[in-house]
């Protein structure tokens, strides 16, 4: 009889073929590479933060089932946008029926659609905007530099933004990190709302971009924890493609062929949740075998790939994880 809960349960009960299937082989994998003490990078893509992972996410953090983070700025930011304005965002199940009419009054009135919600712009980006720049003000003016996931553990650990929350704490992943200081890569972040805000502060002369330490800088600080991290094998447990993948997981083939450390051992373990086609050169379509020959994964390498809605299925592997 399984020690898991309900969830679990209906999972081993019910899902026994194809993407189904897939789903509770990469859980068990998961598993396994905890259980051989190996450590576990997950990387986010998408709006997974928006999507609200943080319900089921921020427990996995908090029991120790993730290691370090890869994500891209505007997850790091959406967390905490959820956090501090919950109430204002508004859904639009209706989306796909929206003209180029309803989309421009959605932008008058300050709501930047994700498919089907929209953050407000004044209580979310504004709100944030406030205090991070006392965050990085203040840093530059002391001389010193981080990374932009720190500046943002800085200020949710600081308290500034307490008076704002709407949602239970504990469903913010951004909040358990900071709490546990959990390692993140945040490659691109110059893309996202908060990196735009900074790179308008550069351009008016009122921070300097050396305040903000860079991509080449998280691949090097990557570079160092995975060669200190990797006794037992690390795993990569990607949700999406893009930047947020692509980044991580490049550091093995530079630190074995680039820095010429063959003694680096490959990713131990590999599962991606995507929705991509294989074709047209796509990385996010990839199928896992492809990495082999870019030097990431091992022959051996346990392999799981799951076609599905992120949204759907990331919460699901991770309540089999921690026996929901």
């Amino acid at each position: 009889m399984s020690t898991k809960g309900p969830i679990s349960q209906f999972i081993q009960h019910h899902y026994l073929h194809f993407n189904a299937a897939a789903l509770v082989d990469a859980a068990k994998g998961y598993e396994a590479q905890l259980d051989k003490k190996a450590k576990m990078l997950v990387s986010l893509a998408g709006a997974m933060s928006t999507a609200e992972l943080g319900k089921s996410f921020a427990e996995m953090i908090r029991q120790d089932k993730v290691q370090i983070i890869s994500c891209t700025g505007a997850n790091l930011e959406e967390d905490i946008m959820n956090l501090v304005a919950h109430s204002h965002y508004k859904r639009v199940p209706n989306y796909r029926d929206l003209t180029p009419q309803d989309e421009w009054d959605l932008l008058e009135k300050g709501l930047n659609r994700v498919t089907d919600t929209c953050i407000p712009e004044e209580e979310a980006f504004r709100r944030l905007q406030e205090h991070i720049y006392k965050i990085w003000k203040d840093a530059e003016a002391n001389g010193e530099r981080y990374f932009p996931h720190e500046y943002m553990y800085k200020m949710l650990l600081s308290g500034v933004l307490e008076e704002y929350y709407e949602i239970d704490l504990k469903d913010s992943w951004m909040y358990a990190a900071a709490e546990k200081n959990l390692p993140i890569v945040v490659p691109g972040w110059e893309d996202s709302t908060m990196g735009n805000i900074f790179a308008s502060y550069v351009l008016k002369g009122e921070l300097k971009a050396s305040t903000m330490k860079s991509g080449i800088e998280y691949m090097t600080f990557l570079a160092d924890w995975y060669t200190e991290n990797s006794q037992n094998g690390i795993g990569f447990f990607q949700i999406g493609g893009g930047i947020a993948g692509d980044f991580p997981i490049c550091v093995v083939p530079m630190l074995y062929q680039d820095m010429e450390r063959t003694d680096t051992p490959f990713w131990s373990y590999f599962c991606q949740i995507s929705d991509s086609t294989t074709s047209y050169g796509s990385y996010s379509g990839a199928v896992p075998n492809e990495k082999i020959t870019w030097g990431k994964l091992d022959i051996d390498t346990p392999k799981f790939i799951v076609e599905s809605d992120a949204t759907i299925v990331a919460p699901l592997i991770f309540a089999y994880i921690l026996g929901w």
